[in-house]
């Protein structure tokens, strides 16, 4: 019952993913339609998508599997279905571009850091955590950016709004997971917050949000409390 259960959710988290993926279109007709640049039309959709797709997907990831398996199959297929999307030259023009492939490695880090983390904590809140950063907190960013820069950047502006995000879900998540930790969560955000604005040859934000967030968890649950 158990299994037939996390199978239908599964299935249906990800028809709601995809249904993110290909409405998301309205917005950027919109978008475009009032005679924004579809450069930027692109990358509001893409953090979109990180929010409505990978947020309100990892927060439901402990509340409704048991084990890491499901989550980790539907990422790696989402990870399959948007590289066969830039290798095909089929694009997803409303949120895709061909300058980069950060929604691939998007979705490869969100799978790869949730199921590593359960296994290895076995704490379904915890896993999910750098995902949120990521998601939420990243979406957060970009959106900013887009707005008072104007342009895709690296302004620390940016930054300052993630941190906004991220350090009430570091703090009041990882707590909830583990009450011992809440200020390694905090730590885990703020590192996160930071490193968002760097990327170094193929390792983008994606990688290194989860990578940080990830290890700081790790590093936190090991030797407990700072205070």
């Amino acid at each position: 019952m158990i299994q037939s259960t996390q199978l239908l959710w599964a299935i249906g988290l990800s028809l709601y993913v995809l249904a993110v993926l290909f409405l998301t279109r309205i917005p950027y007709r919109m978008m475009i339609g009032r005679g924004m640049e579809p450069i930027r039309a692109v990358y509001y959709n893409r953090k979109i998508v990180h929010m409505l797709a990978g947020g309100v997907g990892s927060l439901m990831v402990p509340l409704v599997f048991q084990d890491p398996w499901y989550p980790l199959v539907c990422g790696l297929l989402l990870t399959g279905l948007t590289w066969v999307a830039h290798a095909a030259g089929l694009r997803f023009y409303w949120f895709q571009t061909a300058e980069n492939r950060n929604d691939v490695k998007f979705a490869l880090m969100w799978a790869i850091s949730v199921a590593l983390l359960w296994w290895i904590l076995d704490n379904p809140w915890l896993a999910v955590l750098p995902a949120l950063y990521m998601a939420f907190g990243d979406g957060v960013t970009g959106i900013a950016r887009n707005l008072l820069v104007k342009r895709r950047s690296k302004s620390p502006i940016g930054n300052l709004f993630m941190l906004l995000v991220c350090a009430p879900m570091g703090w009041v998540i990882g707590g909830f997971a583990d009450p011992a930790i809440p200020e390694w969560g905090l730590l885990s955000a703020l590192a996160a917050s930071w490193v968002e604005r760097y990327e170094i040859g193929p390792i983008d934000d994606n990688v290194l949000i989860t990578m940080t967030a990830s290890s700081l968890l790790l590093i936190g649950v090991a030797v407990g409390p700072l205070i």
